[in-house]
């Protein structure tokens, strides 16, 4: 127990070190620590005058994404989040210790649910669809992360690897297919628009990272390069994304203010006012 204890507490004080060392490293953690403490104050600005219940909900949702990747991106720089993993055979730094931010996904299995929820209540999608479309992101982060630290088997990173992929088409189905549908009739199609265009495009980029990246093929081998990559992504993907979903909502609180997710079960009318 006790040489288990100082291994973790040698790679956790080694990878503070890395990280210190590599200024495109460490400023790709720190630019995103600074951004999403930023986004905290302006969403609790841009929140003071929500008061429509699925408004809040909403906005509620998004703030959580700012609050966790300030936490996510703390727990890099601390070395909490970060190990190094050997690179198994076929890998083309077999037998190469190499550093892994095995936190990005944890920070990714709860911050994309809280964007797919906020989607999903802007289009005021049934809450069953919703549901399952947010298990399947889950899934999505969880084998990513398997195939991230996966060093027994160059080939199950790649299945892992395309496990995830396979719940990402669920996501894109629903987000491109499905819900489009549902915020037409929720009158939100404009900007579900927007935020959809932009969350499909940020988010098919996590993928080729991986795969271009050290993780995957390690065409690109600069895990400084890589971590800027992924935190490039996390900007659009979630500051910008956050901010302008919660611009619009503050606008148009009446708009978003009714229906609501019950209004999709079977016997439920809306209520006179």
């Amino acid at each position: 127990m006790s040489a288990t204890t100082t291994l973790l507490q040698a790679t956790q004080s080694e990878a503070v070190t890395a990280i210190e060392n590599d200024v495109l490293l460490s400023s790709s953690l720190w630019a995103n620590v600074a951004l999403a403490g930023l986004a905290i104050l302006l969403f609790v600005y841009m929140g003071r005058n929500v008061e429509a219940p699925r408004a809040k909900l909403i906005w509620g949702a998004t703030l959580m994404i700012p609050l966790v990747s300030i936490s996510s991106y703390l727990g890099l720089l601390s070395g909490l989040t970060v190990g190094f993993i050997e690179m198994p055979a076929g890998h083309a730094l077999a037998g190469e210790e190499v550093m892994s931010q095995w936190g990005r996904y944890l920070t990714w299995a709860l911050s994309t649910p809280m964007i797919l929820l906020a989607l999903g209540l802007l289009a005021d999608v049934d809450i069953g669809d919703l549901f399952v479309v947010i298990a399947a992101d889950i899934g999505m982060c969880v084998t990513g992360l398997a195939a991230a630290l996966i060093t027994s088997s160059y080939g199950l990173r790649w299945a892992f690897y395309l496990v995830s992929c396979a719940f990402f088409l669920v996501v894109l189905y629903a987000i491109l297919v499905e819900w489009p549908q549902s915020a037409t009739a929720a009158g939100t199609d404009e900007i579900f628009g927007t935020l959809r265009a932009l969350t499909v495009v940020l988010w098919l980029g996590y993928p080729i990272i991986w795969a271009v990246g050290i993780e995957g093929l390690a065409l690109v081998q600069s895990v400084g390069l890589t971590s800027w990559g992924y935190s490039a992504l996390d900007i659009g993907a979630k500051y910008l994304f956050a901010f302008l979903l919660l611009r619009w909502v503050a606008a148009n609180q009446d708009v978003v203010g009714q229906p609501s997710l019950d209004t999709h079960s079977e016997g439920t009318a809306p209520a006179d006012d």
